[in-house]
């Protein structure tokens, strides 16, 4: 291995962001998110973050389809949280201006909270794959790592614990794929303030969509990549890494400059990673 492989990744990411690329798409099944139960529809944006895998319905869905909330779960309430968007008329001006003010209701999850309601989940699908050994090798490398769950439904990195969740192999149709979202999340841990203590992963207070948090992504897919093509996956991988993104720099601005600074940052998340000496850019 050497830093050959870097530049490669790293140039074959910016052929295909000149040449345009496929939208991204999330490599794993829906298997175990938090989907509306009445309608299935998986939960987006802050709602997929904040509820657990399951079917959650209002108080009026459950009353209407004939159920009950349990008597001690009544209090037990989680919040969808939605956007009401508004446009108002400055009346000196005439400008029109949109605004969203965030609103909520509150659901149970029917299985857990609730008696006299069935589950209207599909039957889960999922695939039977052998481990890739070279990118095993790499996972199992990894010194001073996160603790690892493997749960359905959400591929996430929590910095305040320290802890990655990746849904498991099975949920893959591609398992190269699987490999490429668990290197994302290992990548996003290295910026732990007890490894190399990146600004997106150890500044408090990081929204979603802000720059460094913006930023972080592209640092972790770059390395997610990089470690894809040490493991000799990248050439299954590399076209929804490039879409990926893509996606996160158009929240930014569309300069390849910016994939080669956040290179350079994967490169250190990578050797650390792999154990090797991290030389200074």
């Amino acid at each position: 291995m050497g830093k050959s492989v870097y530049e490669i990744i790293t140039n074959k990411i910016i052929e295909k962001l000149e040449a345009g690329v496929v939208p991204w798409r999330k490599p794993f099944n829906n298997n175990g998110v938090p989907v509306n139960w009445k309608t299935q529809k998986a939960y987006r944006g802050i709602n997929a973050l904040t509820l657990e895998p399951g079917e959650y319905a209002s108080k009026k869905q459950i009353l209407e389809a004939g159920g009950r909330i349990k008597k001690e779960e009544l209090k037990n309430s989680h919040i969808v949280v939605y956007w009401l968007w508004k446009v108002i008329e400055d009346e000196e001006t005439e400008e029109k201006k949109k605004f969203a003010k965030p609103l909520y209701y509150r659901v149970w999850e029917i299985n857990k909270q609730c008696t006299g309601l069935k589950s209207r989940r599909k039957e889960e699908t999922t695939y039977n794959h052998d481990p890739i050994a070279k990118a095993e090798e790499i996972f199992k490398g990894y010194v001073n790592c996160p603790e690892y769950t493997f749960q359905s439904g959400r591929a996430v990195y929590f910095k305040t614990i320290d802890k990655i969740n990746c849904p498991p192999l099975k949920d893959f149709e591609i398992p190269e794929e699987f490999y490429s979202t668990l290197f994302h999340e290992m990548v996003h841990s290295t910026g732990h303030k007890s490894r190399l203590d990146r600004p997106g992963i150890s500044t408090k207070g990081v929204a979603f969509g802000d720059p460094i948090y913006s930023k972080e992504e592209l640092v972790a897919e770059m390395g997610a990549a990089m470690l894809c093509g040490i493991a000799g996956i990248a050439n299954v991988t590399i076209d929804n890494s490039a879409s990926y993104i893509h996606s996160w720099m158009s929240q930014l601005k569309k300069d390849n400059k910016l994939v080669l600074q956040a290179a350079a940052q994967a490169q250190k998340a990578t050797d650390y990673i792999l154990g090797e000496k991290i030389v200074e850019q």
